[in-house]
């Protein structure tokens, strides 16, 4: 079994934090993002980095953060017993886009680490992530764009990874009070510690760049498209849905806010606009409606069996 090293984990996450930014502001042609560096009390820190108003981007945030503890939040023992009395350190980058043209997608990314050690013990460890999909007026081919992207990366680990990250993102990013996922999908894990950490953290390496690779593409071949102002209204309510799971049902969100985290930080995946309509029903035969009858499910994009 390879070493368990958090050090080098941390060195990737940062530079693939100054990747993501830099191929962002290339796709967006004018903003800038700005960084805001802090420390935690408790121990750790990290880099906030935020592009806002830009020519293609309204909003979006690229963070990275190390933080440690002497103990585990209520969060994290729930979801793991046997975490209790253990000291912790979590690394990750995690990112959310808001772009202004409602044909280009929100989108979400998440690389990260977690050690929890106790003298005498061995150490438990695991890495999660992925990427997801919120478009507002779906293009089929920037979909399976999407999704060929995050097979393609998953096929070196194995021919059911794809599938079963697949599927794990489509149950993740569902808001039950709402009945419909948060969008097309992509990829989620969590937990992953199965294969040595050599092969977590080559896995990782994959989904984080794999990131640049699915989205920047979406962004260049749309963000010259037209769009009225009624799209724009209906962008910002579907926006409210991202706010509703990111407060209700985001394990990333509870513990960053249970773990004394920076609330600025936390919350930078917020949309700068938003709106919410009492009991909203689509016109029928609409591109509104298409979105909730056919790509608000989960879907065999790929056609693989």
């Amino acid at each position: 079994m390879s070493q368990v090293d958090i050090q080098p984990v941390i060195e990737f996450l940062k530079q693939l934090q100054d990747q993501i930014c830099d191929a962002l502001e290339d796709a967006d042609g004018a903003g800038q993002f700005v960084e805001d560096s802090w420390q935690r009390a408790e121990g750790g820190g990290g880099r906030t980095r935020v592009l806002t108003d830009g020519q293609v981007i309204e909003q979006g945030g690229v963070n990275f953060s190390y933080v440690s503890g002497d103990s585990m939040p209520v969060s994290a023992t729930a979801h793991r017993p046997e975490l209790k009395g253990r000291s912790w350190q979590a690394c990750g980058v995690s990112l959310v886009i808001h772009p202004k043209n409602p044909n280009i997608p929100t989108s979400h990314a998440n690389v990260r680490f977690f050690i929890a050690e106790k003298e005498g013990e061995t150490p438990v460890w695991w890495f999660g992530g992925g990427f997801d999909l919120t478009p507002f007026y779906p293009y089929e081919e920037d979909i399976i764009h999407w999704h060929q992207t995050a097979y393609d990366l998953c096929k070196p680990f194995g021919d059911d990874v794809y599938l079963n990250h697949k599927n794990w993102c489509d149950e993740y990013f569902y808001l039950k009070h709402r009945n419909e996922t948060r969008g097309v999908g992509g990829l989620f894990f969590d937990d992953l510690n199965e294969w040595d950490f050599e092969t977590c953290f080559a896995y990782i390496k994959a989904v984080g760049l794999g990131f640049i690779d699915a989205y920047v593409p979406i962004i260049n071949k749309r963000k010259n498209a037209e769009y009225t102002e009624a799209q724009r209204v209906f962008q910002l309510y579907r926006r409210g849905r991202y706010v509703e799971f990111n407060l209700v049902y985001d394990r990333g969100t509870l513990f960053g806010l249970q773990t004394g985290g920076r609330t600025e930080s936390i919350l930078m995946s917020m949309p700068p606009l938003a709106r919410w309509q009492y009991n909203y029903q689509p016109a029928p035969d609409s591109d509104e409606a298409k979105l909730y009858e056919r790509y608000l499910k989960p879907q065999n994009w790929l056609n693989l069996s």
